[in-house]
Protein backbone atom coordinates (compact mmCIF):
# COMPACT_ATOMS: atom_id res chain seq x y z
CA UNK A 1 0.00 0.00 0.00
CA UNK A 2 1.52 3.43 -0.88
CA UNK A 3 1.79 5.89 1.79
CA UNK A 4 1.35 9.52 1.51
CA UNK A 5 4.14 11.76 2.16
CA UNK A 6 4.19 15.74 2.86
CA UNK A 7 6.43 17.24 0.63
CA UNK A 8 7.92 20.77 1.89
CA UNK A 9 7.27 24.56 0.42
CA UNK A 10 9.21 25.37 -2.31
CA UNK A 11 11.08 28.20 -2.86
CA UNK A 12 9.11 31.72 -3.47
CA UNK A 13 10.46 33.23 -6.87
CA UNK A 14 11.17 36.45 -8.02
CA UNK A 15 8.06 37.34 -9.99
CA UNK A 16 10.00 39.59 -12.33
CA UNK A 17 12.01 36.62 -13.35
CA UNK A 18 11.36 35.45 -16.58
CA UNK A 19 11.61 31.84 -16.20
CA UNK A 20 13.15 30.83 -19.44
CA UNK A 21 15.93 28.61 -17.68
CA UNK A 22 19.63 28.78 -18.36
CA UNK A 23 20.33 28.65 -22.43
CA UNK A 24 21.86 25.82 -24.19
CA UNK A 25 22.88 26.52 -27.92
CA UNK A 26 20.13 28.24 -29.38
CA UNK A 27 17.31 27.06 -27.42
CA UNK A 28 16.42 27.66 -23.81
CA UNK A 29 16.71 24.41 -21.11
CA UNK A 30 12.72 23.37 -20.74
CA UNK A 31 12.14 23.93 -16.91
CA UNK A 32 9.53 21.06 -17.83
CA UNK A 33 11.91 18.71 -18.71
CA UNK A 34 14.16 19.61 -15.78
CA UNK A 35 11.04 18.72 -13.70
CA UNK A 36 10.50 15.51 -15.02
CA UNK A 37 14.56 14.83 -14.50
CA UNK A 38 14.66 15.66 -11.08
CA UNK A 39 11.94 13.39 -10.45
CA UNK A 40 13.10 10.40 -12.05
CA UNK A 41 16.32 10.72 -10.87
CA UNK A 42 15.12 10.78 -7.63
CA UNK A 43 13.50 7.41 -8.33
CA UNK A 44 10.12 8.57 -8.82
CA UNK A 45 7.92 9.61 -11.68
CA UNK A 46 6.75 13.29 -12.21
CA UNK A 47 3.46 13.86 -10.91
CA UNK A 48 1.13 16.15 -13.41
CA UNK A 49 -1.70 17.90 -11.76
CA UNK A 50 -4.45 19.87 -14.00
CA UNK A 51 -6.92 22.00 -12.67
CA UNK A 52 -9.50 24.60 -14.90
CA UNK A 53 -8.50 28.18 -14.21
CA UNK A 54 -11.45 30.20 -12.94
CA UNK A 55 -12.94 27.69 -10.74
CA UNK A 56 -14.86 27.98 -8.20
CA UNK A 57 -13.58 31.42 -8.70
CA UNK A 58 -10.27 33.07 -10.12
CA UNK A 59 -9.08 33.75 -6.73
CA UNK A 60 -9.94 30.08 -5.20
CA UNK A 61 -8.27 28.49 -8.99
CA UNK A 62 -5.12 30.21 -8.23
CA UNK A 63 -5.17 29.28 -4.50
CA UNK A 64 -5.73 25.71 -5.66
CA UNK A 65 -2.95 25.67 -8.25
CA UNK A 66 -0.36 26.83 -6.02
CA UNK A 67 -1.96 24.28 -3.20
CA UNK A 68 -1.14 21.50 -5.78
CA UNK A 69 2.65 22.67 -6.29
CA UNK A 70 2.87 23.04 -2.65
CA UNK A 71 1.51 19.41 -2.35
CA UNK A 72 3.56 17.52 -4.33
CA UNK A 73 2.55 17.96 -7.89
CA UNK A 74 6.37 18.35 -10.24
CA UNK A 75 4.03 19.96 -12.89
CA UNK A 76 0.82 21.93 -12.68
CA UNK A 77 -1.29 21.83 -15.82
CA UNK A 78 -4.09 24.63 -15.95
CA UNK A 79 -6.82 24.85 -18.13
CA UNK A 80 -8.73 27.88 -19.23
CA UNK A 81 -12.14 27.31 -19.29
CA UNK A 82 -13.84 26.82 -22.74
CA UNK A 83 -16.98 26.61 -24.31
CA UNK A 84 -17.15 23.28 -26.01
CA UNK A 85 -14.94 20.87 -24.07
CA UNK A 86 -14.93 17.99 -26.44
CA UNK A 87 -11.82 16.52 -24.90
CA UNK A 88 -13.19 16.72 -21.19
CA UNK A 89 -15.25 14.43 -18.79
CA UNK A 90 -18.03 15.43 -17.18
CA UNK A 91 -16.74 17.28 -13.64
CA UNK A 92 -13.93 18.94 -15.53
CA UNK A 93 -17.24 20.27 -18.28
CA UNK A 94 -18.98 20.96 -15.13
CA UNK A 95 -15.94 22.82 -13.65
CA UNK A 96 -15.29 24.85 -16.64
CA UNK A 97 -19.09 25.47 -17.33
CA UNK A 98 -19.24 27.31 -13.43
CA UNK A 99 -15.85 29.33 -14.06
CA UNK A 100 -17.11 31.12 -17.31
CA UNK A 101 -20.43 30.86 -15.55
CA UNK A 102 -18.78 33.13 -13.08
CA UNK A 103 -17.59 35.63 -15.46
CA UNK A 104 -13.69 34.08 -16.76
CA UNK A 105 -11.85 36.40 -20.06
CA UNK A 106 -8.82 34.52 -21.79
CA UNK A 107 -6.69 37.98 -20.08
CA UNK A 108 -7.79 35.52 -16.63
CA UNK A 109 -5.24 33.24 -17.90
CA UNK A 110 -2.06 35.09 -18.08
CA UNK A 111 -3.12 37.20 -14.65
CA UNK A 112 -3.54 33.35 -12.66
CA UNK A 113 -0.07 32.22 -14.32
CA UNK A 114 1.71 35.34 -13.29
CA UNK A 115 0.39 35.13 -9.89
CA UNK A 116 0.82 31.48 -9.12
CA UNK A 117 4.51 31.30 -10.80
CA UNK A 118 5.06 34.37 -8.14
CA UNK A 119 4.47 32.17 -5.51
CA UNK A 120 6.07 28.56 -6.77
CA UNK A 121 8.70 27.37 -9.01
CA UNK A 122 7.09 24.25 -10.33
CA UNK A 123 7.11 25.02 -13.81
CA UNK A 124 3.01 26.10 -15.30
CA UNK A 125 1.72 24.55 -18.89
CA UNK A 126 -1.74 25.76 -19.84
CA UNK A 127 -3.31 23.30 -21.40
CA UNK A 128 -5.73 25.06 -24.03
CA UNK A 129 -8.00 23.94 -27.08
CA UNK A 130 -6.54 25.85 -29.55
CA UNK A 131 -9.04 28.39 -31.05
CA UNK A 132 -8.47 30.87 -28.24
CA UNK A 133 -5.52 30.87 -28.86
CA UNK A 134 -5.56 31.94 -32.52
CA UNK A 135 -8.36 34.60 -31.68
CA UNK A 136 -5.91 36.07 -28.97
CA UNK A 137 -3.14 36.50 -31.48
CA UNK A 138 -0.54 32.69 -31.52
CA UNK A 139 2.38 35.72 -30.82
CA UNK A 140 0.81 37.49 -28.40
CA UNK A 141 -0.32 34.89 -26.76
CA UNK A 142 3.27 33.50 -26.61
CA UNK A 143 4.38 36.38 -25.62
CA UNK A 144 2.13 36.90 -22.80
CA UNK A 145 2.54 33.45 -21.25
CA UNK A 146 6.61 34.06 -20.97
CA UNK A 147 6.14 37.51 -19.38
CA UNK A 148 3.64 35.78 -17.37
CA UNK A 149 6.24 32.96 -15.79
CA UNK A 150 4.56 30.00 -18.08
CA UNK A 151 6.62 27.23 -19.39
CA UNK A 152 4.46 26.10 -22.16
CA UNK A 153 1.06 24.79 -23.90
CA UNK A 154 -0.43 21.47 -23.37
CA UNK A 155 -2.35 22.03 -27.58
CA UNK A 156 -4.87 18.96 -27.45
CA UNK A 157 -7.00 19.71 -30.36
CA UNK A 158 -3.71 20.77 -32.88
CA UNK A 159 -1.86 18.27 -34.30
CA UNK A 160 2.16 19.20 -35.47
CA UNK A 161 1.64 19.62 -39.34
CA UNK A 162 -0.96 22.03 -39.14
CA UNK A 163 0.93 24.23 -35.71
CA UNK A 164 3.63 25.91 -37.55
CA UNK A 165 3.13 29.48 -36.30
CA UNK A 166 3.02 27.97 -32.92
CA UNK A 167 6.02 26.40 -33.62
CA UNK A 168 7.48 29.35 -34.89
CA UNK A 169 6.88 31.39 -31.90
CA UNK A 170 7.49 28.20 -28.90
CA UNK A 171 10.93 28.62 -30.99
CA UNK A 172 11.15 32.54 -30.18
CA UNK A 173 9.92 32.30 -26.67
CA UNK A 174 11.52 29.14 -25.35
CA UNK A 175 8.35 27.82 -24.34
CA UNK A 176 7.37 24.45 -24.36
CA UNK A 177 4.74 22.85 -26.74
CA UNK A 178 3.10 19.50 -25.70
CA UNK A 179 1.28 17.39 -28.09
CA UNK A 180 -0.45 14.38 -28.17
CA UNK A 181 -0.10 10.80 -28.96
CA UNK A 182 -2.86 8.47 -28.74
CA UNK A 183 -2.63 4.46 -29.16
CA UNK A 184 -4.19 4.64 -32.91
CA UNK A 185 -1.57 6.96 -34.29
CA UNK A 186 0.78 5.20 -36.86
CA UNK A 187 4.73 4.65 -36.19
CA UNK A 188 5.20 7.81 -39.02
CA UNK A 189 2.67 10.03 -36.98
CA UNK A 190 4.47 9.06 -33.70
CA UNK A 191 7.72 9.98 -35.24
CA UNK A 192 5.97 13.63 -36.12
CA UNK A 193 4.69 14.35 -32.51
CA UNK A 194 8.33 13.52 -30.99
CA UNK A 195 10.27 16.00 -33.38
CA UNK A 196 7.86 18.34 -32.77
CA UNK A 197 7.03 18.13 -28.96
CA UNK A 198 8.87 19.40 -25.99
CA UNK A 199 8.58 19.09 -22.51
CA UNK A 200 7.38 15.45 -22.96
CA UNK A 201 4.57 13.95 -24.94
CA UNK A 202 1.33 13.87 -23.84
CA UNK A 203 0.56 10.06 -23.85
CA UNK A 204 -3.28 9.48 -23.88
CA UNK A 205 -4.05 6.06 -21.77
CA UNK A 206 -7.21 5.40 -23.90
CA UNK A 207 -9.62 6.44 -26.10
CA UNK A 208 -12.33 8.67 -25.43
CA UNK A 209 -12.88 11.76 -23.14
CA UNK A 210 -10.46 12.35 -19.61
CA UNK A 211 -12.03 10.90 -16.27
CA UNK A 212 -11.74 8.23 -14.36
CA UNK A 213 -11.35 4.88 -15.11
CA UNK A 214 -11.39 1.09 -12.55
CA UNK A 215 -8.47 0.27 -14.93
CA UNK A 216 -6.03 1.73 -17.48
CA UNK A 217 -5.50 0.13 -20.86
CA UNK A 218 -2.75 -1.88 -21.14
CA UNK A 219 -1.91 0.43 -24.41
CA UNK A 220 -0.91 3.19 -22.66
CA UNK A 221 2.38 1.06 -21.73
CA UNK A 222 2.83 -0.11 -25.35
CA UNK A 223 2.36 3.30 -26.88
CA UNK A 224 5.08 4.67 -24.52
CA UNK A 225 7.35 1.74 -25.37
CA UNK A 226 6.43 2.85 -29.16
CA UNK A 227 7.81 6.38 -28.58
CA UNK A 228 10.91 5.40 -26.85
CA UNK A 229 10.94 3.91 -30.10
CA UNK A 230 10.87 7.11 -31.88
CA UNK A 231 13.03 8.81 -30.11
CA UNK A 232 11.07 10.48 -27.19
CA UNK A 233 13.10 11.61 -23.97
CA UNK A 234 9.48 12.05 -21.78
CA UNK A 235 6.61 10.29 -22.11
CA UNK A 236 3.80 10.98 -19.23
CA UNK A 237 0.03 9.20 -19.40
CA UNK A 238 -2.94 11.24 -18.62
CA UNK A 239 -6.65 10.37 -19.09
CA UNK A 240 -8.43 8.31 -16.78
CA UNK A 241 -5.68 8.09 -13.82
CA UNK A 242 -7.21 9.11 -10.47
CA UNK A 243 -5.79 6.95 -7.45
CA UNK A 244 -2.23 6.66 -5.81
CA UNK A 245 -2.07 2.79 -7.21
CA UNK A 246 -2.61 4.02 -10.65
CA UNK A 247 -0.03 6.67 -10.89
CA UNK A 248 2.16 3.85 -8.91
CA UNK A 249 1.78 1.55 -11.66
CA UNK A 250 2.38 4.38 -14.66
CA UNK A 251 4.90 5.62 -12.88
CA UNK A 252 6.89 1.93 -13.18
CA UNK A 253 6.90 2.29 -17.14
CA UNK A 254 6.47 6.22 -17.93
CA UNK A 255 8.41 9.19 -16.73
CA UNK A 256 4.96 10.67 -15.14
CA UNK A 257 1.44 10.69 -14.28
CA UNK A 258 -1.38 13.12 -15.28
CA UNK A 259 -3.93 13.24 -13.09
CA UNK A 260 -6.76 15.33 -13.61
CA UNK A 261 -10.86 14.80 -12.57
CA UNK A 262 -9.81 13.24 -9.41
CA UNK A 263 -8.13 16.58 -8.27
CA UNK A 264 -11.15 18.82 -9.51
CA UNK A 265 -13.75 16.69 -7.67
CA UNK A 266 -11.92 16.92 -4.34
CA UNK A 267 -11.78 20.77 -4.75
CA UNK A 268 -15.09 20.72 -5.42
CA UNK A 269 -15.90 18.60 -2.61
CA UNK A 270 -13.70 19.80 -0.06
CA UNK A 271 -12.24 22.57 -1.07
CA UNK A 272 -8.75 23.89 -1.42
CA UNK A 273 -7.85 21.63 1.84
CA UNK A 274 -9.23 18.68 0.58
CA UNK A 275 -7.76 19.32 -2.64
CA UNK A 276 -4.02 19.05 -0.89
CA UNK A 277 -5.01 15.96 0.85
CA UNK A 278 -5.89 14.36 -2.60
CA UNK A 279 -2.76 15.53 -4.27
CA UNK A 280 -0.41 14.59 -0.95
CA UNK A 281 -2.51 10.97 -1.77
CA UNK A 282 -1.57 10.91 -5.66
CA UNK A 283 2.22 12.17 -4.78
CA UNK A 284 2.77 9.14 -2.71
CA UNK A 285 2.03 6.74 -5.61
CA UNK A 286 5.23 8.20 -7.91
CA UNK A 287 7.46 6.08 -5.71
CA UNK A 288 8.83 3.55 -8.11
Amino acid sequence: MVRAVRRGRRPRRDPTHRRRGERRGDRAVSRVSAAIDAANAAGRGAFVGYLPLGYPDLATSIEAAVALAESGADILELGPPYSDPVMDGPVIQEATHAALEAGFRLRDTFTAVREVAARTDVPILVMTYWNPVVQYGVDRYADDLLAAGGAGLITPDITPDAAAEWIAASERTGLDRVFLAAPTSTDERLQVIADASTGFVYTVSTMGTTGERAELDAAARLLVERLRGVGVDHACVGIGISTPEQVHDVSEYADGAIVGTALVRALRDGGVAGLRDEARALASGTAR
